[in-house]
């Protein structure tokens, strides 16, 4: 079986950092203030996309826009269907 490595190279050593230990856990979550829920329930009663919401329109905005004809069929140069 030959060597991995030759004995006249140059080792190499590789730097593993040391485990940083366990986090601290985070705080509890604390409620949204009155004023910010209040905010919420006026933008949701006039149909105003609500922060970290599923929001259909902006879905359907962003979507690319592929017109018919604007992408060719590739040609099947070798004739086997593919």
């Amino acid at each position: 079986m030959p060597p991995i490595y030759s004995a006249t190279e140059p080792q190499r050593r590789i730097f593993v950092p040391r485990p940083a230990g366990t986090l601290p856990p985070a705080p509890p979550q604390q409620p949204d203030p009155p004023i910010y829920r209040e905010l919420m329930r006026t933008w949701a009663d006039r149909g105003r996309t609500l922060p970290g919401r599923h929001d259909p329109e902006w879905i359907r905005l962003a979507a690319p826009q592929v017109k018919h004809g604007q992408f060719s069929v590739p040609r099947d140069l070798l004739g086997d269907g593919r």
